[in-house]
């Protein structure tokens, strides 16, 4: 066991280290575009702080979360998503005195006790983003937008974006009344933790993926139907903002996300077997939940890397590699090793990637090493190239060969 990673756990490196490196790299840049700025939370907080904002009755805080005490006898948890630990450094931090709104990104790695499965780990990866202090629906279209953006750029063809409301507090209280008496009327039918759940939260019955729940749920009434005057208005100009956009979106009236904190807008983006890319909404009672202040509009999403993957190979869709090997400097003899990495150093200070041999292998050893490498050239130093002070560069794909001074190796190359 000592030499395998934990179950649900997954080793990066190689091509699949060189896909996510790169689909972080074009988030990054598309984050920039939207003027969203960086943050990074601890991995760990305070239990109370999940069990405030993502809810007592959820799957995430009852059965999901990695929870201890440390040696101080204080509750600590594995962060099981990115919001709660976004808004604990909004506050923290005095984020709300600043201009508003504040608009934060992170990738982090996430922690969830659950089965593992394609694109879904116990610890995974998130893409997310925070929108505080923004009212209109404007704050939904703009990370919308930016996932869709993500999405076309990394090519995936088979995603849709599918909307609900969820109402407000004061909708959701005539909500609730209807469904209770809807999950009443078949409570023989629920599972186990649907029954106990049902009393305290009625809306977590609609996210159980028990297949009788589903069942029971299928015609239960829904949060559209139940809206007040002012959470039916966003919802109507949320749409109208995405008409006008051109962004196509599926009204459906299942979703409901998994954690407590959602509030009006909830949406997710899905592919053409249900899998859910991404999901997100809006949550503007969160920073209320965590410290009692005043509630503050908010919205945002999270976007698992492992699960991003998946819908590429599901796709069929190839990232691009990383960037290949430029040179490969081969070492003829002792004398010339000092020269060779002199060169290497050299051109890697001119931005190319460039290896040579460190362990002693015989010239047609490294020729081959060169080309598992796949390198685009190589060049051999030896006693001869040093005397003369150039050498000749061998086209890997070409097998064309040209002799180069090596102060003009970068022009080359450059070429």
């Amino acid at each position: 066991m000592i030499t395998q990673a934990p179950r649900g756990t997954k080793d990066w490196y190689g091509k699949e280290m060189e896909q996510r490196t790169y689909l972080e790299n074009i988030f990054k840049g598309l984050c920039a575009n939207y003027n969203i700025h960086e943050v990074m939370t601890p991995v760990f907080e305070h239990t109370v702080l999940f069990q405030r904002s993502v809810g007592e009755t959820t799957d995430v805080v009852q059965k999901e979360m990695y929870t201890f005490d440390d040696r101080g006898g204080r509750s600590i948890t594995l962060k099981p998503e990115g919001t709660a630990g976004a808004m604990r450094l909004y506050l923290e931090h005095g984020m709300h005195n600043e201009p508003q709104p504040v608009k934060m990104f992170y990738i982090t790695p996430a922690f969830r006790y659950e089965k593992p499965q394609s694109g879904r780990l116990r610890q995974h990866h998130q893409f997310g983003v925070e929108f505080v202090g923004a009212e209109s629906p404007l704050a939904e279209v703009e990370v919308i937008t930016l996932v869709s953006k993500f999405i076309k750029t990394i090519g995936l063809k088979d995603a849709k974006l599918h909307i609900n409301s969820i109402g407000c507090e004061n909708c959701r209280k005539e909500y609730n009344k209807a469904l209770l008496e809807y999950l009443h009327a078949h409570e023989d039918q629920l599972c186990e933790t649907c029954k106990e759940r049902m009393e305290k939260n009625p809306l977590r019955v609609i996210d159980c993926k028990n297949e009788s729940c589903s069942k029971i749920v299928k015609d239960a009434p829904r949060t559209i139907d139940y809206l007040d005057d002012e959470c039916k208005a966003h919802f109507e100009e949320l749409q109208s903002l995405l008409n006008q956009l051109d962004i196509p979106y599926e009204i459906d009236t299942e979703i409901v996300r998994g954690l407590d904190y959602y509030t009006k807008t909830v949406f997710e983006f899905v592919n053409s077997d249900g899998f859910t890319l991404c999901g997100g909404g809006r949550y503007d009672n969160l920073i209320h939940e965590i410290d009692g202040k005043a509630s503050m509009p908010s919205v945002g999403f999270g976007m698992g890397v492992e699960r991003i993957l998946y819908f590429l190979e599901d796709e069929g869709i190839e990232l691009p590699a990383g960037k290949p090997l430029d040179l490969y400097v081969g070492i003829l003899g002792d004398e010339a090793k000092a020269k060779a990495y002199k060169i290497v150093t050299d051109l890697r200070d001119q931005d190319f990637k460039v290896e040579t041999d460190y362990i002693g292998r015989g010239m047609r050893a490294q020729m081959k090493y060169a080309n598992k490498q796949n390198a685009l050239h190589t060049l051999v130093i030896g006693e001869n190239e040093i005397k003369e002070n150039k050498g000749q560069i061998k086209n890997m794909e070409t097998g064309e060969t040209k002799e180069i001074e090596f102060d003009m190796i970068g022009d080359f190359l450059r070429q």
